[in-house]
C-alpha cells in the first residue's frame, strides 16, 4: 500500500510539470547573443535582476530541465555560464551568470513550420570592443550644396554611394525550409547570406559605391536591429534578400517588394509578412527619425516623417522596379510589377528600402537552382545591375556617381591612332594621364589599342 502511494505522488508530482525544457541553443553575434530554450509547451515565466556579481534570473511556472546546459558554448557572449535549480513550488529556477551588465529582452515564441514553443533571451553585447568599421560604414565628406563640378578632378573628394544588403533570418531562425539535398532540408538563412556576399563582392568592386552586411554569419538579428544598422551606416539604400516559401509548392517565381502603408496587395504578401514579421515580437515597429532640431509639436514630427517617407518610397519603388527587370531576365517572375507589402525591415522613413525574394525554396526546381553558388552569383549580379541602373539615372547630390555623370555631360572622345600615348593624349587635351585612366576605367596596365574611342574629360 505504501509503495503504491509513493508511486501515485510521484506520479502526481511529475503530471503538474506542463512543460520541459528539452534543448537550448545560442546564439552569439557581433551586436547581441540569442539563448533559444525549446520547450514542450507554452509556459509563463518572471525575471528578477541582480548586481554585483550580474545576473539574470529567470522562474519558469511548472516547467523542469531535461537537458544538460555543458553542452554549450558561451566564447563570445556575455555569459559566463547557467545553473539550474528546481524549486518546490514546481517552478524551473535558471540563473545566467553575466561576464558583464547587459540589456535584455526575453519573450516566448509560438510554434512555427521549423521549432515549436520557444522561451528567447536576447542579450546586448554592448560591452564587448567595438567591432571593427567595415568599409561600407566609413562616409566620406560630401562637398557643399553649391561645389561647381568642371570634369573628374573633384570625384575623389565626393562620397560613396552606401548599401546596406540584409540576408534575412539566421542563428535560431532558418527562415523558410526547402527540400532536402545530401540528406539536409536547404535553409532560406545560407541561401541569402550566400547571394548576400556575392552582391557585396560586386559592389565592392564597383567605382562609387560602398556596401555593408547587416550580418555577416550565421547568427540572428532582430528587424529593427537590421534597419538600425542601415540608419548608422547612413545608407542610401537598403535591400533585404529573402527566398519564398509557399504553402502551394508549385508556387514559383521571384519578386521584388517596396512598404504598402495600406497592407498587402496579395494572397502571398500577406502570408510572406506573417511569416517574416513573427521572427521578432517587436514587429510594431515603423522607423525612427533624430528629430530633436525640430519642434516637438506632433503635426511637425508627423509632416517630417510624412516627408520623409514620401521620398523614400519614391527612390525605393524606382529601384524595386530596375532590380526587377534585371531579375527578370536570369529567373521567372512571381509577377511583372513590383509588389507592396507591410515587411517590418521596409519600415524605417528615412532609408529607402526594398525586399527581394529571390525565388521560391518551398518549389523543388527552384530550390535546387538557388542551392548553387552558380545561381546565386547570377541573383546578385541581377540585383547589382539594377541598383546601379537608378543610381546612374537619379545620381544622388555630392556622390561620386554624380560628379561622374554631370562631367559625361562635358566630355569629348578621341580616336587612338598609331603611335600614340596616353601622356600625349592628355598633354593634347590639357587633362591628366590619371584623369583620362579614370575617365575610361584603366590602369596602368591598360593596353592602348589603335582605333579606341576615349572620353576626354573637361579642363
Amino acid at each position: 500500500m505504501r509503495v503504491f502511494l509513493l508511486l501515485a505522488w510521484a506520479f502526481f508530482s511529475m503530471g503538474s510539470w506542463a512543460a520541459k525544457i528539452e534543448n537550448i541553443r545560442i546564439w552569439p553575434g557581433p551586436d547581441n547573443t540569442r539563448l533559444v530554450f525549446d520547450i514542450s509547451a507554452a509556459v509563463t515565466f518572471e525575471e528578477i535582476i541582480l548586481t554585483n556579481p550580474d545576473r539574470l534570473v529567470i522562474d519558469i511556472d511548472r516547467s523542469i530541465l531535461s537537458t544538460s546546459v555543458a553542452k554549450l558554448d558561451f566564447t563570445n557572449s556575455p555569459i559566463r555560464s547557467i545553473r539550474s535549480s528546481q524549486r518546490s513550488d514546481n517552478k524551473l529556477r535558471l540563473v545566467l551568470d553575466l561576464a558583464y551588465k547587459t540589456s535584455h529582452k526575453t519573450f516566448t515564441l509560438v510554434p512555427n513550420l521549423s521549432y515549436g514553443h520557444r522561451l528567447v533571451v536576447d542579450l546586448s553585447n554592448y560591452k564587448l570592443p567595438p567591432p571593427t568599421p567595415t568599409k561600407g560604414a566609413v562616409i566620406k565628406p560630401s562637398l557643399p550644396q553649391n561645389t561647381s563640378l568642371s570634369g573628374l578632378a573633384l570625384l575623389d573628394s565626393q562620397r560613396d554611394i552606401v548599401i546596406a544588403i540584409d540576408a534575412g533570418h539566421g542563428g535560431e531562425d532558418p527562415g523558410a525550409l526547402g527540400p532536402k539535398f545530401s540528406g539536409k532540408k536547404l535553409q532560406e538563412k545560407h541561401v541569402v547570406l550566400a547571394i548576400a556576399k556575392h552582391l557585396q563582392a560586386l559592389i565592392k568592386k564597383e567605382p562609387g559605391f560602398e556596401s555593408l552586411l547587416t550580418r555577416s554569419g550565421d547568427y540572428y538579428i532582430s528587424l529593427r536591429g537590421r534597419t538600425k544598422k542601415a540608419r548608422q551606416a547612413k545608407a542610401d539604400l537598403f535591400i533585404s534578400i529573402h527566398a519564398d516559401a509557399f504553402k502551394n509548392s508549385k508556387a514559383k517565381g521571384a519578386s521584388v517588394w517596396v512598404l504598402s502603408r495600406k497592407g498587402s496587395d496579395s494572397e502571398l504578401g500577406k502570408f510572406l509578412v506573417k511569416n517574416e514579421n513573427d521572427t521578432d515580437p517587436a514587429s510594431s515597429y515603423i522607423g525612427e527619425i533624430d528629430l530633436d532640431d525640430y519642434a516637438k509639436d506632433p503635426d511637425v514630427v508627423e509632416t517630417l516623417v510624412g516627408m520623409h517617407m514620401v521620398v523614400s518610397q519614391a527612390i525605393g519603388k524606382g529601384v524595386a522596379q530596375q532590380v526587377l527587370g534585371n531579375i527578370g531576365k536570369i529567373a521567372k517572375l512571381h509577377k511583372r510589377h513590383v509588389e507592396k507589402a507591410g515587411f517590418v525591415v521596409l519600415k524605417s522613413p528615412d532609408v529607402p528600402s526594398i525586399l527581394v525574394e529571390t525565388g521560391f525554396i518551398s518549389n523543388p526546381g527552384e530550390a535546387a537552382k538557388l542551392r548553387t553558388k552558380k545561381y546565386q552569383k547570377q541573383m546578385a549580379k541581377a540585383i547589382f545591375k539594377g541598383l546601379r541602373s537608378y543610381f546612374y539615372s537619379h545620381p544622388i547630390a555630392n556622390t561620386y556617381i554624380a560628379s561622374v555623370v554631370e562631367a559625361k555631360r562635358k566630355l569629348r572622345s578621341y580616336k587612338v591612332v598609331s603611335g600614340d600615348t596616353l601622356s600625349a593624349i592628355a598633354q593634347r587635351f590639357g587633362s591628366s594621364v590619371k584623369r583620362l585612366q579614370d575617365a575610361n576605367k584603366m590602369t596602368s596596365k591598360s593596353v592602348l589599342l589603335v582605333g579606341k574611342i576615349l572620353i576626354i574629360p573637361a579642363g
